[in-house]
């Protein structure tokens, strides 16, 4: 049995959609954090999230935003807000009854990854592990000495400017962190293979940090 399901999430005044599955015997549960101009719906974020399921890992995707906020521009970008808001479904999570009992961790793509990452500093005692695809880690760069979860940064070999931002937040993560390199692809992982290897190294940081 799984609770495989559409939720509303109560955050501040609004509602945010989102899919929550997770099997009985979940090994933990991984909360993803989209970037801008995404959504739950994103076929990548939704890809990695079929591959940790296969692994026993419960997926949360959710918006960031509803509809009407995400068609201002300003508020895709404002990452405080989005980490307030991954804070708070981070809360909701913990205390439902089929999902507060498990070790969680962010999955953040883009500017996602900002948010993932100063949501993790923010909750730190209660994250298992982070890992970002792409990740715009620049836009959290006055946190990351306050990560103490275990990071992967996860960026593609043609994406130089990210992974340059990338290297230099390696370098100052004080916690247990790996960067991966995926040769080749660009920001969006689109040849053969790529988005198969986020996933699936995704999959092995989730699978062994949230035991």
């Amino acid at each position: 049995m799984s609770s495989d399901s559409l939720v509303s999430i109560p955050v501040d005044d609004v509602e945010l959609e989102g899919e929550l599955i997770v099997s009985d015997d979940a090994r933990g549960l991984v909360i993803f954090a989209h970037g801008s101009g995404s959504s739950r719906k994103s076929p990548r974020n939704n890809y990695v999230a079929e591959v940790l399921r296969e692994r026993g890992v419960g997926t949360l995707l959710f918006d960031l935003l509803t509809e009407r906020e995400d068609q201002s521009r300003e508020n895709r970008f404002d990452i405080p807000l989005l980490t307030d808001r991954l804070v708070s479904v981070t809360e909701w999570v913990s205390q439902r009854n089929d999902t507060g009992d498990l070790r969680y961790g962010y999955f953040g793509s883009s500017t996602g990854a900002a948010s993932a990452l100063r949501a993790a500093a923010r909750v730190d005692e209660d994250v298992g592990a982070v890992v970002s695809r792409g990740g715009r880690v620049d836009l959290a760069s006055d946190v990351l000495e306050e990560v103490a979860a275990p990071v992967l940064l996860i960026v593609g070999g043609r994406d130089t400017e990210v992974l340059g931002l990338n290297r230099e937040a390696h370098d100052r993560l004080e916690c247990k962190r790996e960067l991966h390199v995926v040769e080749g692809a660009g920001h969006l992982f689109e040849g053969a293979g790529e988005l198969e290897e986020v996933a699936e190294v995704a999959a092995d940081w989730f699978e062994t940090k949230l035991q």
